[in-house]
C-alpha cells in the first residue's frame, strides 16, 4: 500500500488487536496513532551520531503478565521498572535507545487514562526471541505485552504479534505480506534442487550407518537445513546495512571475478551437521525406547554415542554459523559473491558483464509467480546493481540472482520460461502465525 502513513498502520494494528487480544484492553485508535507517529519521527533522529534502532513493547504495568504458562523456563522474559515513568517522545526514545539494544531488550510502554504514552520500564531476554527468528535457535517462548514495534531504519517501523510479522511501514509504503519464495514456488524449487548434493550424500550415509532408518523421513529436514542456512546468510548480509549481491551460477561466463577463492566449508559443515543430527536422534530414541521397555540402565556404548553425536551436532552448528559470517562479510566489497549450486563460494567482488537487457521484467506479487500475479516493469527504472543482475539472469536462464539493498530490502531474479521475474519483500526470518506459535510453545 503506497502513500501510507503511521495512521494507516494504527488502523491495521487495532483491527488485529480486536481479533487476537479480545480478552485484554485494546488501546484507542488515537493512542496507536500517537505511538506510531512518535516512533516514525524518532526513526529520523540520531543519538551520538548513530541511527535509532529500538523495540517498544506495549504492555500494561498494572497487569504485565496476565496469562503466565504453567512451566516457567529459565530464559523467559522479565521486566524491570523505572523509578518514575518517562513521557514518551522523540527525545526520550532517542536517549533510551542507547540502553536498549533490540537484540537484547525492549522498552516497556503504555498509556494513561488520558491516552498519554509513557515508558515505564525495560524487558530483558530478547536475544532468545531474535535467535529464534533468525534460525539460530529451535526453541521459542511466549512474548510479553500486546505487541512489539521496532524502529529498523529511517522511516521504517515493524510490528510483530508474538512471532507473527503483521506489517512494516517503509517511509510511505505499508507492506502487509512478505513473500515466502524460499519455501514456495520457482525459487524454492531451484534451492531444493541445489540441495541434491546434501541429500544424496545423506541418503548414502543413512543406508550405511542407519539401515533401519527411512531416508524419506529425513528429506524435509535436509531441505529445511539447506534453505534455513541460505536464509541465515541473507539475514547476516542484511545486518551489515552495506548492500550486496549473490549469484548462484553454473559457470564464470560473463563474469569478471576480482577475488577468486574456493570455500566449501559451509556445504561440508551442513553435511557433518546433518549426519550428527541423525546420529543423535537415533541414539536418543533408542535410549528412550529402552527405558520404556523397562531397562534400568543405558549401555556405555549407547551413552557415548548419544553424548558424542550431541557434541558434534553442537560443534557443527557453530561451524555453520562461522562459515555464514565469513561469507556474508565478503558482500561488503563492491561486486557480487559467486556461488555454485552446492553453495561453494568461488569468488567475490565479481562484476557482471552481460549486456543484453530484456525489454521488460515482471514483478511477482506471489511466491508462485502465477500469470495473474505478474506486473510488467521497465528495467531501466532500477539502479546499476539491479540492472546488471537483470541482464545476467536474462542471458543465463539457470542463474539465480539476489540483490540486497543498504536498507535491507532483498530482490530475487530468475528467468522463468520466457520472462525475467523479480520478487521483492522477501521473507527471511522464521515468522509464525499466532496459532502456530502458541502450538509450538505448548509442545
Amino acid at each position: 500500500m503506497e502513500h501510507s502513513k503511521p495512521q494507516d498502520l494504527a488502523i491495521l494494528v487495532q483491527k488485529k488487536l480486536k481479533l487476537t487480544k479480545g480478552n485484554l484492553p485494546t488501546p484507542q485508535l488515537s493512542v496507536l496513532e500517537d505511538l506510531f507517529t512518535c516512533l516514525f519521527y524518532t526513526s529520523m533522529c540520531k543519538e551520538e551520531s548513530d541511527l535509532i534502532r529500538v523495540t517498544v513493547t506495549i504492555i500494561d504495568p498494572e497487569n504485565p503478565d496476565p496469562n503466565p504458562p504453567k512451566k516457567i523456563v529459565s530464559e523467559r522474559w522479565s521486566f524491570v521498572r523505572f523509578e518514575k515513568p518517562i513521557p514518551m517522545n522523540t527525545k526520550s526514545l532517542a536517549k533510551l535507545s542507547k540502553a536498549a539494544d533490540p537484540s537484547s531488550s525492549s522498552l516497556a510502554a503504555y498509556h494513561d487514562e488520558k491516552g498519554n504514552l509513557y515508558v515505564w520500564g525495560m524487558i530483558d531476554q530478547a536475544m532468545h526471541y531474535q535467535n529464534f527468528l533468525n534460525y539460530e535457535s529451535d526453541t521459542n517462548s511466549e512474548q510479553p505485552g500486546l505487541f512489539q514495534v521496532s524502529i529498523n531504519d529511517i522511516g521504517t517501523l515493524e510490528v510483530l504479534f508474538d512471532y507473527e510479522l503483521l506489517a512494516t511501514l517503509k517511509q510511505n509504503v505499508l507492506v502487509k505480506r512478505y513473500l515466502d519464495v524460499l519455501t514456495i514456488g520457482p525459487i524454492s524449487k531451484i534451492l531444493r534442487k541445489n540441495a541434491e548434493f546434501l541429500k544424496s550424500t545423506l541418503r548414502q550415509y543413512i543406508e550405511e550407518a542407519h539401515p533401519d532408518e527411512t531416508y524419506a523421513d529425513w528429506e524435509d529436514f535436509l531441505d529445511n537445513l539447506w534453505i534455513q542456512t541460505f536464509s541465515r546468510l541473507l539475514l547476516k548480509i542484511q545486518n551489515y546495512h552495506h548492500g550486496g549481491a549473490i549469484l548462484i551460477a553454473d559457470d564464470s561466463a560473463d563474469l569478471d571475478v576480482k577475488y577468486r577463492i574456493h570455500y566449501d566449508r559451509l556445504t561440508l559443515a551442513m553435511v557433518s551437521h546433518a549426519k550428527a543430527s541423525i546420529d543423535n536422534f537415533v541414539s536418543d530414541r533408542t535410549i528412550v525406547s529402552d527405558m520404556k521397555a523397562g531397562k534400568k540402565a543405558v549401555s556405555r556404548s549407547l551413552y557415548l554415542k548419544e553424548l558424542g553425536s550431541y557434541y558434534i551436532k553442537t560443534g557443527t552448528a557453530d561451524e555453520i554459523k562461522g562459515a555464514i559470517s565469513f561469507i556474508a562479510s565478503q558482500t561488503c566489497v563492491d561486486g557480487v559473491v559467486l556461488f555454485d549450486r552446492r553453495l561453494v563460494t568461488n569468488g567475490f567482488g565479481a562484476v557482471l558483464r552481460a549486456k543484453k537487457m530484456p525489454r521488460k521484467i515482471h514483478l511477482s506479487s506471489t511466491a508462485t509467480a502465477t500469470a495473474k500475479s505478474l506486473t510488467p516493469h521497465d528495467p531501466k527504472h532500477y539502479g546499476t546493481r539491479h540492472r546488471s543482475m537483470i541482464a545476467y539472469c536474462w542471458n543465463h536462464p539457470t542463474a539465480l540472482g539476489l540483490v540486497i539493498s543498504q536498507d535491507g530490502d532483498i530482490r530475487v531474479f530468475s528467468k522463468v520460461e520466457d520472462k525475467l521475474i523479480m520478487w521483492e519483500n522477501i521473507k527471511t526470518q522464521q515468522f509464525l502465525s499466532n496459532n502456530r506459535s502458541r502450538r509450538k510453545i505448548g509442545e
